[in-house]
C-alpha cells in the first residue's frame, strides 16, 4: 500500500472539522425549544416548521456520513467512499425538501443558497478525493 502525501491528511482533518461543525449545527437544530423557535424571524419560523421529517433525516445522513467518511480517510479505509456517497445523497434529499418543496431560497435568502452550494461542492470534492485515494492505493 502506498503512503498518501502529507496534504492528504491535512485535507482529511480540515474536512473532519467541517463535518463536525455540521454535526454540531444539526444537534443544535434538533435541540431548539419552542421558545427558541419563537425568537426566530417569521421567515425562519416558517422554514423551520415547514421542513418535512424526511428532509431532516437527510440532514442527519449528510452530516454523520460526512464525519464518518472523514474518519475513514484518516484511518485510510475504503469504506470512506460509500459514506461520502451516502452523505451526498443526504444533502440532495435535504436540499430537495428545502429548496424545491418549500422554497427555502426565498425564506432563508441568498446566503443559505450559497452555503448549501458550498456544502454540495465540498461533498462532491470529498467523494472525488476518496475515490482517487482508493485508486492510488492509499486506502485499504
Amino acid at each position: 500500500m502506498n503512503t498518501p502525501p502529507r496534504w492528504y491528511f491535512v485535507v482529511a482533518v480540515v474536512a473532519l472539522l467541517w463535518n463536525l461543525l455540521g454535526c454540531l449545527a444539526f444537534a443544535m437544530d434538533l435541540s431548539l425549544s419552542p421558545d427558541d423557535v419563537a425568537k426566530m424571524s417569521d421567515a425562519q419560523q416558517a422554514l423551520y416548521k415547514a421542513r418535512p421529517a424526511w428532509a431532516v433525516a437527510g440532514t442527519a445522513v449528510a452530516v454523520l456520513g460526512g464525519a464518518l467518511g472523514c474518519v475513514g480517510l484518516l484511518l485510510r479505509r475504503k469504506w470512506a467512499v460509500p459514506l461520502f456517497v451516502a452523505s451526498l445523497a443526504g444533502i440532495l434529499v435535504q436540499d430537495f425538501g428545502l429548496f424545491v418543496l418549500i422554497d427555502g431560497a426565498s425564506l432563508a435568502g441568498p446566503a443559505a443558497v450559497v452555503m448549501q452550494g458550498l456544502v454540495l461542492l465540498i461533498a462532491i470534492g470529498l467523494i472525488v478525493l476518496a475515490r482517487k485515494a482508493a485508486a492510488r492505493g492509499w486506502l485499504r
